[in-house]
């Protein structure tokens, strides 16, 4: 935080690799999740197909550009200025651009609690340092994040990837069964993960 008790920035200023602007990490904000999404190509994909496991309401806010949403199988057309607010969590919800640089804020939170930051922002941080092949400063970063969210199966998971890369098969299979424990539809993409080509003729290699 600044001296002044505020903090400015922009959304293209802090643009990532994929799109992802981090807000709330870089600005420090503690009280709700808010990001931005960017699109540079008409037909891409601003917001990836999900639900909120975490129970968060969300809201979508169309910044720049122009984007189709689809909410539960419903199809919404989002010209600049558009909110979308999916207030159930259970909703399947997503977005592609139809204009290129479409931008997508979003702001959630879940009703009635402490806003908790969630471990997918780690996992984003962590998925260009296995494209350039830096296991272990993705390892790191990994452990440190289960420090806060233990026994979270996706940073498990992701553990067990980079431990595997790494050649520490024991620690690798040890974190790739926690996960898939905690986490059963991580079973059959980790058959298929090139990270994890490594372990897959262990027959202690979960599924």
């Amino acid at each position: 935080m600044s001296e002044q008790g505020y903090t400015t920035a922009t959304i293209a200023a802090l643009d990532r690799v994929g799109g992802w602007s981090p807000i709330r990490r870089t600005l420090g904000i503690q009280a709700f999740g808010v990001n931005a999404w960017t699109a540079k190509e008409a037909g891409a994909t601003v917001i990836q197909e999900h639900d909120e496991s975490s129970g968060h309401e969300e809201l979508y806010v169309v910044i720049s550009g122009h984007a189709k949403f689809t909410v539960a199988g419903e199809e919404i057309d989002a010209p600049p200025g558009a909110l979308v607010f999916v207030k159930d969590p259970t909703l399947k919800r997503a977005a592609v651009a139809t204009e290129p640089g479409t931008t997508i804020l979003t702001v959630g939170a879940k009703a009635g609690e402490a806003f908790h930051a969630m471990p997918w922002e780690v996992n984003a941080d962590v998925l260009p340092l296995f494209g350039e092949e830096r296991y272990e400063e993705a390892k790191q970063l990994l452990l440190d994040a289960l420090e806060q969210h233990v026994g979270d199966g996706g940073l498990l998971y992701n553990l067990a990837c980079a431990e595997a890369r790494l050649g520490e098969t024991d620690a690798a299979l040890e974190h790739l069964t926690e996960a898939v424990a905690k986490r059963p539809d991580l079973g059959e993409p980790a058959r298929e993960d090139a990270d994890l080509v490594s372990l897959s003729d262990d027959p202690r290699f979960p599924g």
